[in-house]
This record gives structure tokens, sequence and C-alpha cells, in this order.
């Protein structure tokens, strides 16, 4: 029996186990668990992981403020290490400011549209692209960078958390497994990213984590991998960082359509069948949508999709009337949430100019305001590969040169998070939902790159429209203007001046008569906000 300790709510809480039976690094065939029961009577099993040199460890994550007690199993029952051994704990309430800690965990709403934390408190995923993040960042280089992110509105981070194309290897030359097949796995891999993966939450971030990368190629484990491994590899993953505030993307960047989306329900009823406490999705290729592959399995929490990296009329059509903006009302419902759209400083495939901040507020609110709104993802070109020096990015040359990761920290896309998120925070984001009817004579029509985005509350008294080219806006009489106020709204500095209604017959290129007329400030990007 181990002497009580002291947890506080919503926090980790580890336990180590000794074996007296294996020291390999990762015994093949030895499963540990642990029966976890709550002050109320609430009983949960964990799952726990092999940390090599026969040392087993459980994390959990307290929900309930009491005393807390555990018991382990082993498959091997002989092994009294493992096996019997109890413990107790008490969970303490939380009292600082730190958002999972204060609202718990992140899952699905009630409506299923938007994420929420336990308390029912709305959350906003607006994550950053880290990809190889947690496997290359210097932990103090990288503690600055998710402070300086939490200051700019972000309120999530994904990674890639095991080896990938970018890094078939870690710097000391490391895999996440050993083997192709009937892997081992190699737990000094996963040692040096726990403490990243911790500061993370310590930041007040959701750890988006991205499990196994699946596009073809042989550093690619999603891909390479066969099932069974794919399997063991993903329940490790769970068993070590699910009592960390963390969402889920099983398989990244793959191509999950037709036949091949077999194999992944497959593995995706196997990895999350014991422990499915944090929201889930598939990272598709880009203009991939697959929600209709995986729409009945019960552990596919949300929609996620990569509207990528192009520019041409064909690319951003696919975002603004393509199956984002048109396939939200299927049953059942669930978040929609573009994971990887324009990459700041990236090379577009249709031009040679890279994508700067326009292009990305650009991308960023159509993909909020298309779909139900619930979340969005900003990626930067010099952050995601995680470069300490100007260079092209590994297995990417066709995507220009990345910055090193400093100097992308305050880029113009950036800084438009904290305009957007306090934008979309005044407007309880939670409620809007898309309302294109509420539009008339829609410039998209003739160029995507001017589509208008119309998103609105039911009770239709908050409405925003997104002008990517500035000019005119006419909104149907549907809308009541009454004692509504309109302002005009600027994502690059967050100011708002009033918008005033322009009077019935003033001559305007493009005004129907009938119709409730604005006229933005100047043809660049701007948001028509009526309350």
């Amino acid at each position: 029996m181990q002497s009580r300790i002291d947890i506080q709510r919503w926090h980790v809480y580890e336990w180590t186990l000794k074996s007296e039976r294996y020291r390999d690094e990762y015994p093949g065939g030895i499963e540990v668990h642990a029966d976890v029961i709550g002050p109320s009577g609430q009983e949960r099993t964990v799952a726990g992981f092999g940390d090599g040199n026969g040392l087993w460890r459980i994390r959990f994550s307290p929900d309930e403020v009491g005393e807390w007690s555990y018991r382990t199993h082993c498959s091997d029952a002989q092994d009294r290490g493992l096996h019997g051994q109890q413990g107790r704990f008490r969970c303490l309430p939380y009292d600082g400011d730190n958002p999972l800690y204060r609202h718990g965990t992140v899952g699905l709403s009630g409506d299923r549209r938007h994420f929420a934390h336990a308390d029912g408190t709305p959350f906003f995923l607006l994550a950053d692209t880290t990809w190889s993040s947690v496997l290359q960042a210097k932990l103090e280089d990288w503690r600055f960078f998710l402070a300086r992110r939490r200051q700019q509105g972000f309120t999530a981070v994904q990674s890639v958390m095991t080896n990938w194309r970018v890094m078939p290897q870690d710097a000391w030359g490391e895999k996440a497994y050993v083997g192709d097949e009937s892997i081992t796995i190699n737990p000094r891999f996963f040692q040096r990213i726990d403490a990243k993966v911790a500061a993370i939450n310590e930041a007040g971030l959701l750890a988006v984590s991205g499990m196994v990368w699946a596009i073809r190629g042989d550093a690619n484990p999603g891909y390479t991998l066969p099932e069974a491994d794919v399997i063991k590899l993903c329940r490790y993953l769970v068993a070590r960082y699910g009592a960390y505030h963390v969402a889920w993307f099983l398989g990244g960047d793959g191509d999950y359509r037709g036949e091949k989306a077999d194999r992944w329900r497959r593995i995706g009823r196997a990895v999350f069948a014991d422990q499915h406490d944090h929201p889930v999705t598939m990272h598709p290729a880009g203009l991939h949508w697959v929600a209709d592959q995986f729409r009945d399995e019960e552990w596919y929490d949300f929609i996620g999709y990569q509207s990528g990296h192009g520019s041409s009329e064909e690319t951003l059509r696919w975002l603004v009337q393509g199956p984002p903006a048109q396939e939200w009302r299927k049953a059942p419902p669930r978040p929609i949430v573009n994971l990887e759209p324009n990459y700041e400083h990236h090379k577009p495939y249709h031009r040679a100019e890279p994508f700067g901040g326009f292009d990305v507020r650009r991308a960023l609110y159509w993909s909020l305001l298309v779909s139900p709104t619930a979340g969005v993802t900003y990626g930067d070109h010099g952050i995601w590969p995680w470069l300490e020096e100007a260079a092209l990015p590994p297995d990417h040359p066709y995507t220009g040169v990345s910055p090193a990761w400093r100097d992308s920290v305050e880029a113009e896309g950036a800084l438009s998070l904290r305009p957007l998120r306090a934008l979309f925070d005044s407007l309880l984001w939670w409620r809007l939902r898309p309302a294109q009817e509420l539009l008339v004579a829609q410039p998209g029509d003739r160029d995507a790159g001017a589509f208008i985005a119309v998103a609105a509350s039911e009770e239709r008294d908050a409405i925003v429209a997104y002008l990517p080219k500035g000019g005119e806006i006419h909104l149907s009489r549907q809308v009541s203007l009454g004692e509504a106020q309109a302002r005009w709204f600027d994502p690059r500095t967050g100011e708002s001046h009033a918008a005033g209604v322009v009077p019935e017959g003033t001559p305007l290129p493009n005004a129907p008569r009938g119709m409730w007329h604005f006229q933005a400030p100047d043809e660049r990007d701007w948001l028509l906000v009526i309350r």
C-alpha cells in the first residue's frame, strides 16, 4: 500500500510499478491496468504503459474532489510488482487561472456542434500547427513559445507524436518503435517528449496530438506498419498521454477514402475500445472529405478536414461552396474543423509568392463561418518544421524556404488571432450557424476569392459577414436592423467603427433594390458585425 498523496483537480496523478519478472524495455504480451474508484463510488479502468527496465506507469486525471483509491491488475498475476498493488490519493480543488484545470476535460457540447469543457463552458479550438515541435524543440524554447501563443489568443497546439516523414527519427537517432512488424515500443523516444506534452497543458493549451502519420512514405508508421502494429502504437499513446488534456487525430495526412477507410475504421475501434475520454478525428490529405467514411463510428467525434495550400479558383471554391459549407447538416452533428488551411510563408501550389497574412486570415474566417463555428487551425511555414535556421523543410522541397521558428512567432497572421478570438467571444460564437440566405448578390459567384461568408445566431441577434475584398455587401430585409448596431471590424487590429446603412437609391454598381446596403471602408478584408 503506497502512502496517500494530494493532487489538484484535472491535473495528472502518476504512480510507478516495478516488475518482479520482466526487465525488458517493453515486454510483449503483458498488460497492466488499474481500477480507480472516486469519492462518489464511480469506478474507471485506466491502462498502464511500460517505461523500460521493468518499470510501468499509470497516469490518471481526477475529476472529483475527495478521496480516491486504486488497485492494479496485470495479465501475469504472478508478477506481484505489477498485480494487486493498491494506493490512495486525495483530489483537491484547483483555484488558479488555467482554463483546462478550472473547467475540465474538453469534449463535445450537448448539441455536438462545438467543443465544451466538462463543466459546460464552451471551448473555442484555435490551434497552432507545430508538427515537429515535441520531437525537436528545446524545452525552454518550447515553454517560451507556448506562453506567447496563449497571449496571442491560441487555445491549442497540434503536434505529431511519433516519427514521421520530416523526422524519421529523433535527435538521438531513435524511433518510437523497433522493427517493421511485430514492433517493440521504444519508451526512450517518449520519455524525451513527456515534459513537452505536460508543458502544453501547463500553458493552458489543449494538446491536439497526431498519432501516426499516414501519407505514402517509408517513414510514416500509419502507412508502413501492419494494422496490428498501428493499433499497438496508438494504444500506447492513449495509455501514456490520455490523462492529459488532449484531442487525437488517429491518422495524419492520409487517404482514407473508399476501401482504405475499412482499415482505419478497424484501427479506430481497437484503439479507443477501452479508453475514449477525448475528442478523436482523422486528419485527411488536402481537399479530401472523409466524414461519410466514419460518420457511424462511435470513436469519430469531430470532422477534421484540410483545405490545404492551394490558391486556385477550384481550391478556394472547394472550401467556401464545397463539403465544408454543404455537409454540416448531415446527422449526427459533429464539430467541423479545418485542420490545415493556408500556412503563412508557405509557397502555394498555384503561384510563386508565399501565403501572407491576408491569405491566412481569409482561410481562417471562411473556415469559421461556412460551417457551424467550432474552431480552426493556424499554420506557419516557419513553425511546423521547427527549424533553428531558415532552410527547405525535410521532404518538402516544393513548399519554399522555411524561416527559423523564432522569426515566425510574431508573423502577421499569428497576430490576427487575438482580434479574431476577441470578436468571436463577444458574439457568443457557439450560437453561430451559416446564414448565406441573408446575403444578396454574392460576389463569390464570379470570383471565389471574393466570397462573402455570412453566419448568424438563430435568434438573429448576432450576424457576422467576412468580406475578403471589402467593397459592397447587400443583406436581405430579413435582417431587422431596428435597434441593432452595425460596425466594421478590422481583422488586422481588432478596432471597429460604426457601419452606416447606405441610403436607398445611392448609386452602387451591384446594389439590388429593397435591401440593406453597406460599403466597406476600403478594398481590404473587413467584417461587418451586426448585434
